[in-house]
């Protein structure tokens, strides 16, 4: 038999060696290998949660009797709901606009007088419907609190009623996506998922190609400052990101049929307030990466949690308080919320103002970041 055949366990060892020390050298590599599964098992045992509980609610209490406070707190009993204000129906009506509750109940002001008359009256729950997800156990529970609330108050003659009757109706108004339909929360969502995707990615790689092709030094030899070079080269990426946003929207309206019941010139300006920050960490990225190859571990790195605790794949109040801390980091969680609200609730400025202003802030640092690694030499 031919020698070429034989393997020698000794070459293979020695090869096997070589690529071990080449990975111990590689420490980005090597933290992707360990450091993504960790993540993943971490966020997938501990953070996402499907059911949400103990969403905020508020209550408008027109009538504030003791059976009213009953009724308020069997809804708190139950696990699903947080009462977290006591407004009027126009405040409630703005908390809900903003994002700050998930429900109102509203208590009308005969409510009492005409349950003891053996009348049936009705709580009116106001929803925020822009993720299915978030609202459908909960509202599922809120099909059982006639039967369960007033147990101990209703006895003697306020039982008698017919049988299986409801002492009151608790009646569901999902605002912006009455019919519940998982598109109009997704596929505005792809905005921003999209953008952080793919321009994280094309900025990171700009800087590192480069570098591998030799062209760095003669960048490094002209005057070009720091904030020059990074604006030259996130321009082109920005008009990238218009164009693929527009893909997005026009994919939304007309195959989804998503509305848009705000402004498509805030829209617009919030879409380039994101760009600006997505495009500021993948410059920061580029001046760490020693490799495309680098570059892309560290975007997939930055997109898992992204992905996972922005409130794109799951619901964001599901998560724990810890969870939480570090998606209100993200830059694509207060986007999600800008894209939501413009195109199904109709909000101005003043509504989406905190959320653009943590984007502004997040930009604000990445760019500082990367102006501050970036070197005008080569070491």
């Amino acid at each position: 038999m031919p020698r070429t055949l034989w393997l020698s366990w000794g070459r293979i060892l020695a090869v096997l060696r070589k690529e071990l020390i080449q990975l111990r050298r590689d420490r980005l590599t090597f933290a992707m290998l360990v450091g993504v599964p960790l993540m993943q098992l971490v966020l997938f045992g501990y953070a996402i949660n499907g059911d949400p509980r103990h969403l905020p609610t508020a209550v408008v209490a027109l009538d504030d009797g003791p059976i009213v406070r009953s009724v308020v707190s069997a809804v708190e009993n139950s696990g699903y709901f947080r009462i977290v204000a006591t407004p009027t129906e126009a405040q409630a009506d703005e908390l809900l606009a903003r994002g700050e509750v998930q429900f109102a109940l509203v208590f009308p002001a005969d409510f009492t007088r005409r349950l003891l008359r053996g009348e049936t009256p009705v709580l009116a729950v106001l929803a925020d419907a822009t993720d299915p997800a978030a609202t459908g156990q909960a509202v599922a529970a809120l099909a059982m609190l006639p039967q369960v609330a007033l147990r101990a108050e209703l006895t003697g003659a306020l039982a008698l009623r017919a049988p299986g009757a409801a002492p009151f109706e608790v009646r569901v108004h999902k605002r912006y996506n009455p019919e519940g339909i998982t598109a109009f929360n997704v596929v505005p969502g792809l905005m921003g998922v999209i953008l952080t995707m793919t321009l994280v990615m094309m900025t990171s790689m700009a800087m590192t190609r480069e570098r591998e092709r030799g062209t760095l030094e003669n960048l490094l030899a002209t005057p070009v400052r720091p904030l020059e070079m990074m604006v030259g080269k996130i321009l082109p990426y920005v008009l990238i990101g218009y164009g693929q946003v527009l893909l997005v929207y026009a994919a939304a309206r007309l195959l989804f049929q998503v509305p848009m019941a705000g402004s498509f010139v805030l829209l617009s300006a919030m879409v380039l307030l994101f760009i600006v920050a997505t495009l500021a960490v993948g410059f920061t990225f580029s001046t760490i990466a020693r490799s495309q190859m680098q570059s892309m571990q560290m975007t997939m790195f930055y997109f898992l949690p992204n992905m996972l605790l922005s409130g794109f794949m799951f619901p964001f109040r599901g998560m724990p308080p810890w969870a939480q801390a570090i998606g209100e980091v993200l830059p694509l969680t207060h986007f999600l919320r800008i894209v939501r609200a413009v195109m199904l609730k109709g909000s101005g400025l003043a509504e989406v103002a905190a959320e653009a202003g943590a984007i502004a802030l997040f930009a604000l640092a990445a760019g500082l970041v990367a102006m501050r690694r970036y070197r005008q030499t080569i070491d």
